[in-house]
């Protein structure tokens, strides 16, 4: 960018009209010299991207802020954003419970005759950090009859040799705060606390039976008495290979599962919550039509005498033996017999299923986030302002139809339905003079009814943030520790990653969550029944 050009200062006196000329040509110069400069630098920027460089960054407010509603308090502080910050801070000492009290005199002394006119409170916050080591002297007796009594040790030891306090602490910090092994080892070390890598491992990896049961049970829980969940997935590295993460949730509930695949039979098997069913029925069949399965081979399914087959290997005897052989044909055929097993279980028809657009997600009520949608458009390249300007056009007319679609949502009114899907064929259906940006608005009009959903459903969320925050610590801890090398180890990882997640959106504490059931104490419920209480509850009010 040139340097700008900034007539000298004239005194009024020394201003003839020919100098007056001349300052406003430099003016002209100026503001000339100023577009020129800025039309360079976007050029540079479309050649760079089309060289697949990158172009020089431009920051600029979300579209979503610009058509959000002013009155939606602020999410973090629950405040509007015009408050002075710090105007309504909370007092963080006066409910402490205090643990001790030392009482300091003046120093010198007072001298005689002086009042005590009581105290003037300073309250510190700290920690107390320090290794512990407990000796359980068991007591041993023999009867006058020759028989041996011995004390027992607490169950809680679980025959360890470390207490529960020790084995949440480590729980804590490995999977919340993404502290790794060898760190934890040297940490421990430097307190007093001599533990080798192995038994680390055993700490964080052994005796999670009930941990595993319960984050099962969170899933199949959450089917149950959801009206609708929120997708997502990533990458996930185990034993050196690439492979997949899938998040499903919801507001009350997070569930990940690591798996090598990400196809639709991997997210129909995750979905039955346990060992998957295969149903050979009327749901199955439907799907089987739909996904242009050929009618041949629909019959000989639907023919089959068994209608449900409870294993995978038996599923693919099955398949064997009626002579579906062809790769596609025997996914088509999978993919409807787990749907039709999903629906003989007990999940609901009218389950809607919120993704980010991935074709594994779309089944059953299926709906399109609307954030991942005008990201498509969002990312195309313009080559000239007039492109530039049609594209600019057509995102602020999406945000505005997005803004609207919230205030239905949160106050839905048949009257305004028309209205709404009207203006979004006029936006999806309009033609400009950026060709690639008519085919992507022609692409996403053919997705209006999962892209509208939210008009038939004003339960469903019209994006999945959701999902992209909760899986977004899992992606942090995958970028700390690479990845899993044992199945253990794995399924201790999308355990306590659900876990974690699922007390966070319920309000509790997870350090307290870990206490709680590694000592034993009962105090929090199962996380399963507060995620089915709370939704029941939130279902109910009008």
């Amino acid at each position: 960018m040139p340097a700008s050009i900034t007539p000298p200062d004239i005194p009024d006196a020394e201003r003839t009209p020919l100098i007056e000329q001349l300052v406003e040509l430099i003016e002209t110069l100026a503001e000339k010299t100023q577009r020129q400069a800025e039309t360079i630098q976007q050029l540079r920027d479309e050649i760079a991207v089309l060289k697949g460089e990158k172009a020089k960054p431009t920051f600029k407010p979300s579209g979503m802020e610009d058509h959000s509603d002013p009155d939606t308090p602020d999410q973090d502080h629950g405040e509007s954003s015009d408050k002075r910050a710090g105007s309504s801070k909370r007092s963080k000492t006066s409910d402490l419970p205090i643990d001790e009290d030392r009482r300091i005199p003046p120093t010198p002394a007072p001298p005689a005759g002086a009042r005590f006119k009581g105290y003037r409170d300073f309250i510190v916050q700290d920690l107390d950090i320090q290794a512990r080591t407990i000796r359980y002297r068991l007591e041993v007796w023999q009867t006058p009859d020759g028989e041996w009594l011995s004390g027992e040790l607490p169950p809680t030891l679980q025959g360890r040799h470390f207490g529960p306090p020790l084995r949440a602490y480590l729980l804590y910090q490995h999977h919340h705060c993404h502290v790794t092994q060898p760190l934890l080892r040297e940490q421990l070390l430097e307190w007093g606390i001599d533990l080798s890598v192995g038994q680390i491992d055993a700490l964080l990896s052994g005796h999670n039976e009930a941990f595993f049961a319960e984050k099962d049970q969170l899933l199949a829980v959450g089917l149950e008495v959801s009206t609708f969940i929120t997708v997502d997935d990533s990458g996930a590295r185990h034993q050196g290979r690439n492979g997949y993460v899938t998040q499903i949730g919801n507001d009350f509930f997070a569930w990940f599962s690591s798996t090598e695949s990400k196809s639709r039979i991997n997210f129909l098997e995750l979905l039955q919550a346990g060992e998957p069913v295969y149903g050979l029925n009327d749901e199955a069949l439907t799907y089987w039509r739909e996904q242009g399965l050929a009618q041949a081979l629909c019959h000989a399914l639907a023919a089959s005498p068994i209608l449900e087959i409870a294993t995978t290997a038996a599923w693919e005897e099955h398949l064997k033996a009626l002579g579906i052989t062809k790769e596609r044909h025997r996914r088509i055929a999978t993919e409807g017999a787990l749907l039709g097993g999903l629906l003989e279980k007990g999940l609901s028809r009218e389950l809607a299923i919120v993704s980010d657009g991935a074709g594994q997600f779309a089944i059953l009520l299926h709906a399109l986030c609307w954030v991942h949608a005008e990201r498509l458009i969002h990312k195309l390249i313009p080559l000239n302002a007039r492109q530039r300007l049609d594209q600019e056009h057509v995102r602020d007319e999406i945000w505005t139809l997005y803004a609207d679609l919230n205030a239905y949502q949160r106050a839905p009114d048949p009257a305004a339905v028309a209205e709404l899907r009207a203006r979004f064929e006029a936006i999806f259906s309009q033609k400009t003079s950026f060709a690639t940006l008519n085919q992507t608005l022609k692409r996403l009009k053919a997705h209006q009814g999962e892209l509208l959903l939210v008009l038939l459903r004003p339960d469903i969320p019209l994006h999945t943030n959701g999902s992209e925050n909760d899986i977004r610590g899992y992606v942090k801890w995958r970028k700390i520790s690479g990845g899993t090398r044992s199945d253990l180890g794995r399924r201790c990882r999308d355990t306590f990653a659900s876990l974690k997640k699922t007390c966070r959106k319920l309000g509790i504490s997870f350090w307290d969550y870990l206490n709680d059931r590694i000592g034993q104490v009962a105090a929090i419920p199962s996380l399963p029944e507060i995620v089915r209480e709370r939704i029941l509850a939130a279902e109910a009010v009008p």
